[in-house]
């Protein structure tokens, strides 16, 4: 019942007052530690792309480990420290109601500690921003650039409208699963530890997980395990993701079927085993094991083109997004969340019931 309502009270704090000050903020030390650590271990890392480099991996590899431990180290502390606190205090004053008092007010403060590990809210008001600045009043391409260099790190100076959107659409689905789903289902798998732990390797990813030569420093061998633990990590999260968000188009659209051949969103290409393979199909075209999928969802559900240059194309036969796609984009995220809302509501109404029948009888 505490984990359930922690969820509720994180996405609602998160609604209500988006993200604490960046002084306090969790995932801000996590980022400095590793771009204090990360620039430790390039001053023994071979800078010359293309050899095989043990050392750094090593030394990677060793830093992620300790900075893992301590991150879900202080997290576990935090957790027993409040689970110990809660049911010592209504042992003592509740005494019969003592475990679904306990519950409660463990929930309560689970869910403040879980907010800082999840960011909905920046998340949507960033990629609104983009939208904003890109075709708003005063709105220009050059403004629209500007505003998605702090949302990617790809070099945007050449990027046109369409792939400005492009570039937002990607990190609104691919960051609602790194932002949102993944912390709250290792929340739900392993406590805060398991939420805190994933917000470490996303976070190492992000720093360390280049394939070679990033702003001057090889990071090939640096950052080839916290690469390989993110995509562990959000293996099963990425595929939730994507569930969630066809889920929230087609019951939107009604489930309606498809005239064969002609290309529309995946919500109006039912049958099951169909959209499940188009999906896989469109999904494995990233080089990413995870990415794909959450994208990919996206790209079909809004039955637009995403596309990296040079790199991949998902649902290739869809149009090029337009400002109206970027608005169903953020509507969307925001359904397939309040589905996942929607569940743990209705699972922390069951363990109430259940929990008070426990204390009648």
């Amino acid at each position: 019942m505490a984990v359930v309502l922690a969820m509720l009270v994180a996405l609602a704090v998160d609604h209500r007052w988006g993200e604490p000050p960046v002084r306090l903020h969790p995932v801000v030390w996590i980022g400095n530690f590793l771009q204090r650590a990360g620039a430790w271990v390039q001053r023994y890392t071979r800078q010359q792309p293309g050899e095989p480099d043990y050392k750094a991996f090593w030394l990677g590899t060793l830093v992620w480990i300790a900075g893992s431990a301590m991150v879900s180290g202080v997290a576990c502390g935090l957790e027993r420290a409040v689970l110990w606190a809660c049911s010592g205090v209504f042992t003592f004053w509740a005494m019969g109601m003592a475990p679904l008092m306990a519950s409660l007010l463990a929930g309560l403060l689970l869910g403040l500690l879980l907010k800082p590990l999840l960011a909905w809210a920046l998340l949507r008001s960033e990629v609104q921003a983009v939208e904003q600045a890109l075709s708003g009043p005063g709105g220009s391409l050059a403004a629209g650039r500007e505003r998605l260099r702090w949302l990617v790190s790809r070099d945007v100076t050449q990027l046109t409208e369409a792939q400005v959107r492009e570039s937002a659409i990607e990190t609104l689905a691919e960051n609602l699963n790194d932002s949102v789903v993944a912390p709250l289902f290792w929340f739900v798998m392993l406590g805060l530890p398991g939420a805190a732990l994933y917000r470490f390797a996303n976070t190492a990813d992000a720093m360390w997980g280049y394939r070679g030569v990033y702003q001057g420093r090889n990071w090939e061998w640096t950052g080839k395990w916290a690469a390989h633990a993110d995509d562990v990590l959000s293996w099963v999260p990425a595929r939730l993701t994507a569930a969630m968000l066809v889920a929230a188009s087609w019951l939107e659209r009604g489930g309606t079927q498809a005239v064969p051949g002609v290309p529309v969103p995946v919500s109006d290409r039912w049958t099951v085993p169909g959209f499940l393979g188009c999906l896989r199909q469109e999904a494995r075209r990233t080089a990413s094991p995870n990415s794909g999928w959450p994208m990919a969802a996206m790209a079909l559900a809004l039955g637009v083109c995403l596309h990296k240059p040079g790199v991949y194309a998902l649902n290739g036969a869809g149009r090029a997004p337009q400002a109206s796609d970027m608005v169903q984009a953020v509507n969307l995220a925001s359904k397939a969340l309040l589905a996942l809302v929607s569940i743990a509501l209705a699972a922390l109404v069951l363990i109430a019931f259940f929990a008070m029948i426990g204390v009648a009888t």
